[in-house]
C-alpha cells in the first residue's frame, strides 16, 4: 500500500480510524476480543420479557458514557440509534486524528451512512400516540427523532462535513454499501476523505414480533447464548443485536502526507441484485457469487490472493445455505478459511458489514482469523466450505479479506479489505 494510486490511476482509499460501540463492546480491541473468545453477547431483554414476545433475547449494544458525547439537552432530542452512531464515529474520527489543519476541506469531507431500518424504533414509538388519541402530547423533537437520516445529518452537523451526506438502505447490506460508495466517492476525486459505516437499534417488542412472524428468529429461549449459529447443522434463524460502527476513509496520497496510521485499504468494492425474492437469497447462490468476482476484480486480485472470507452468515437456513453454495462458486471449489462473528454479536443488521470489516482489518493485519461461535459442524449445504472454528486459525498476515454483506430484498455487497 505504498503507492498512492492504484493501477487505474485511482487514488488508494486507506482506512485512518475506527469507532463502534455494540454487544462486543465500545472498542476495537474490546469487540476483536470477544469475537476471538467466541462467547456469545445474547441475553434476555427485559422490555421483551414484560412484552410476553415469542423471542425474549437479543444483543444489545453494551452501555457507554454517553455523557462524554452529548449535552443533556442532545440526549433528549436524538434517539437511542442516532446516539450510537454518532458517538461511533466521533470515535473513528478521533482515532483518525483527522481534525484542524490536518483536515481536508469541509466540502472535502463526507459522510455516509447505512441502516437497514433507520429510526423504526422511535416511529413505532411516537406512533402510537395516534392510536392512544394523544397527538396534542407529540415530543417538539419528534421530527428530528424519525428522519431517516438523522444520524448523517447529526455526523455532519457535528464535525461540519460539507460533501455528500447520503444515507444508504440496502438491507443488512447497508453498512457494506456505505463504506464501499464512499470509496468510490474517493476515487472519484470528489472528496478526500469520510466517515462511513453503518447503525441499527431496534431490538424493540414490535420489531421481534415481526421477525417471529416471518419465522426468520432463532428460537432457543433457554439457551440464548447458543441461539445464534452461523453455517452449523443446527441453526434455525438468527438474533437480532444493535450496533454502529464507522470507518474513517481517506485518500492515501493525504493520509501519508499528515503521516497518519493506516489500518488498511478498501482495495475493491462490488454490489449486485438478486432480484429474486423479499425476504430470502437465491438458493443458487449465483448472483452473490458474482458479486464477490467483481470485488476482487475492482481490486485486481484473483481467488487465490484472498487470505480469509469473513462471511455474512446469519444463522439462517436459507441464507446460510446460500452463501456457502456462493464462496464455494466463487473461488471454484477451493475457498480459503471462512469465519463470521454474529456467532458472538448477533445479527447487528445495517451495521454488520462496518463492524465485520473493522474485524476483518485487524485479525487480518495479524495473520489470525477468528473463530465462528457456536459452530458444531455443517450440514450438506454449508459443508462445502471451511468454516474456522473452535480456535483461530493462522494464515499469511496482512493477506486481503473478501466481507460479504447480504440484505432483505436481495441486496449484496461485497468489499476486499487490504490489512496494513
Amino acid at each position: 500500500m505504498t503507492a498512492a494510486r492504484r493501477a487505474d490511476g485511482t487514488p488508494r482509499v486507506v482506512v485512518t480510524g475506527f469507532g463502534v460501540k455494540s454487544p462486543a463492546g465500545g472498542t476495537p480491541d474490546e469487540v476483536v476480543a470477544a469475537v476471538f473468545s467466541g462467547k456469545s453477547q445474547a441475553v434476555h431483554v427485559q422490555e421483551l420479557l414484560e412484552a410476553g414476545t415469542a423471542v425474549s433475547y437479543g444483543c444489545p449494544a453494551q452501555p457507554f458514557e454517553e455523557e462524554r458525547y452529548f449535552t443533556r439537552p442532545e440526549l433528549r432530542r436524538l434517539d437511542r440509534m442516532t446516539r450510537l452512531g454518532v458517538a461511533a464515529a466521533e470515535d473513528a474520527l478521533a482515532d483518525a486524528g483527522l481534525r484542524g489543519p490536518d483536515a481536508p476541506a469541509p466540502w472535502r469531507r463526507g459522510v455516509y451512512v447505512g441502516t437497514a431500518a433507520a429510526n423504526l424504533a422511535s416511529v413505532v414509538a411516537l406512533g402510537g400516540h395516534e392510536h392512544a388519541g394523544t397527538l396534542h402530547r407529540v415530543p417538539v423533537p419528534a421530527v428530528p427523532m424519525i428522519m431517516p437520516n438523522a444520524t448523517a445529518a447529526n455526523i455532519s452537523i457535528r464535525h461540519g462535513c460539507e460533501g455528500p451526506c447520503p444515507t444508504y438502505s440496502t438491507g443488512c447490506a447497508s453498512g457494506a454499501t456505505a463504506i464501499g460508495e464512499a470509496a468510490l466517492a474517493i476515487r472519484a476525486g470528489r472528496i478526500d476523505a469520510a466517515v462511513a459505516g453503518g447503525v441499527d437499534a431496534i431490538l424493540t417488542p414490535f420489531v421481534m414480533a415481526a421477525f417471529a412472524r416471518i419465522g426468520t428468529l432463532a428460537r432457543r429461549d433457554d439457551a440464548p447464548h447458543s441461539a445464534s449459529r452461523p453455517f452449523d447443522a443446527g441453526r434455525d434463524g438468527f438474533v437480532v443485536g444493535e450496533a454502529a460502527a464507522f470507518l474513517v476513509l481517506e485518500r492515501a496520497d493525504h493520509a501519508a502526507a499528515r503521516g497518519a496510521r493506516v489500518h488498511g485499504e478498501i482495495a475493491g468494492y462490488a454490489a449486485a441484485s438478486d432480484a429474486a425474492h423479499i425476504v430470502a437469497p437465491r438458493k443458487d447462490g449465483r448472483v452473490a457469487a458474482r458479486c464477490m468476482a467483481a470485488a476482487l476484480a475492482d481490486a485486481r486480485l484473483g481467488p487465490r490472493d484472498i487470505g480469509h472470507v469473513s462471511a455474512h452468515a446469519t444463522g439462517t437456513r436459507s441464507n446460510d445455505g446460500a452463501e456457502a453454495l456462493a464462496i464455494d462458486r466463487c473461488f471454484g471449489g477451493d475457498a480459503p478459511p471462512v469465519t463470521a462473528t454474529k456467532g458472538v454479536t448477533g445479527h447487528i443488521l445495517g451495521a454488520g458489514g462496518a463492524l465485520e470489516a473493522l474485524v476483518a482489518l485487524r485479525c487480518g493485519a495479524a495473520g489470525l482469523v477468528p473463530p465462528t461461535a457456536n459452530f458444531a459442524g455443517p450440514d450438506a449445504e454449508t459443508g462445502r466450505i471451511d468454516v474456522v472454528h473452535g480456535e483461530a486459525r493462522t494464515i499469511p498476515a496482512s493477506a486481503p479479506v473478501l466481507s460479504n454483506s447480504f440484505g432483505f430484498g436481495g441486496h449484496d455487497a461485497a468489499l476486499v479489505l487490504t490489512p496494513a
